[in-house]
């Protein structure tokens, strides 16, 4: 007798914690998913939007903003020849190409930093080589390095320049960029309410890559 009403203590124990933690996670959960707008500054606050631009993809064609309206999509700089952080990140944003492949509301912007290099024809056999099919991955080239620095910097805040000859001769941000339907650029929050800005797609000082959460807040934007 005492032993089975030790093990209906330890079950009412588990329901109590069970009761107390729930709503503790569905909060955590439901405060990521309030994705927020990004602002230019503190003293002039307007929602940040992608700047216009208008580049070539590797098929030869034209590619402005105004191709990815109604779309959600992602954005990246990168390089071809990047010996380092490119690779992985292509690898990862595959991951996402797949999860949303065929979907005519999803797309990828990757601009390249390196145009003089990056031609049409060396991004297509780029994207051959590495598994990029959906129609609306557009690997972008076709302006100066220092434009693109430019909308690097000041349209994304996202770094891009002449870097150490390890990484290629170039460096960026290995980071990724959510942007909605409208053009906005978003992000999630985390438990904290602190704006995370954008989501890194490489593990970084022992702390995982967050492309589970930019899937995840994908699928909420394609939903609004």
């Amino acid at each position: 007798m005492k032993k089975k009403n030790s093990y209906v203590g330890i079950a009412f124990i588990i329901l109590l914690f069970g009761i107390y933690t729930v709503p503790k996670v569905v909060n955590r959960f439901k405060t990521n998913a309030e994705l927020v707008y990004l602002y230019t500054d503190e003293v002039h606050p307007e929602k940040r939007k992608v700047p216009a631009f208008e580049f070539i993809n590797q098929e030869g064609n034209i590619i402005t903003n105004k191709d990815y309206d109604n779309k959600v999509y992602v954005v990246e700089f990168f390089f071809s020849t990047c010996p380092s952080i490119c690779p992985i990140m292509n690898q990862k944003m595959v991951t996402i190409q797949d999860d949303f492949f065929g979907n005519p509301e999803f797309g990828i912007a990757s601009i390249s930093i390196t145009p003089e290099i990056d031609t049409p024809e060396v991004l297509r056999a780029y994207a051959k080589d590495n598994g990029i099919t959906h129609k609306n991955w557009h690997l972008l080239t076709g302006k100066s390095d220092a434009i693109v620095f430019e909308l690097a910097k000041q349209g994304f805040k996202l770094y891009a320049g002449k870097g150490a000859d390890e990484h290629g001769g170039f460096e960026h941000s290995g980071y990724f960029a959510l942007v909605d339907k409208k053009g906005f650029i978003r992000s999630r929050t985390d438990e904290n309410g602190n704006v995370i800005i954008y989501y890194n797609a490489l593990q970084d000082n022992g702390f995982p890559d967050q492309i589970k959460e930019l899937k995840e807040d994908i699928k909420i934007l394609l939903n609004e």
